[in-house]
């Protein structure tokens, strides 16, 4: 599991396996690792977008989850492996649509904890626990290097 992140870090770094969700690739909060899988951290990045503007899948995939958690609208999407996950956001998808990179599968919407013109993009990669949170920027081609954690860190 290791060797596959570093490897799709390596190759993110090289040229970008996503693409960004919105027209703006300004960072408003960067990626910050919990110190364990219950621990305080932010599991994304959050990016300037205005509330109305499209969100688009960031690669093929089929959707996971399109709904409401607790008080913000959310889009999940599985990529083989890699799961990618919107909020807040009016879904224009539903579970188990397949979806093309670039395609429409939500609006900027309010809600949650994030201010409004936020997006959240997280990432999470299928381990034999379940899911781990990672950086998308692995995905966006912004993963400088890979940085190996300490054994158990996620």
């Amino acid at each position: 599991m290791l060797r596959a992140l570093l490897v799709a870090a390596a190759l993110a770094a090289a040229s970008p396996l996503w693409s960004w969700p919105t027209a703006s690739h300004d960072l408003v909060r960067a990626f910050e690792a919990p110190a364990t899988p219950y621990a305080a951290g932010h599991r994304g990045i959050d990016v300037a977008a205005p509330v109305g503007e499209p969100v688009r899948a960031v690669d093929d995939g089929v959707v996971a989850f399109a709904g409401r958690v607790v008080d913000r609208g959310v889009v999940a999407i599985d990529h083989d492996g890699v799961r990618s996950s919107v909020e807040p956001v009016d879904p224009a998808v539903r579970v188990g649509d397949a979806v093309e990179r670039g395609e429409v599968i939500g609006h900027v919407a309010t809600g949650g904890s994030h201010a409004p013109g936020v997006l959240h993009l997280g990432a999470r990669v299928r381990t034999a626990d379940g899911w781990a949170y990672v950086s998308p920027l692995l995905w966006l081609g912004g993963a400088r290097r890979a940085v190996l954690l300490p054994l158990g860190a996620w």
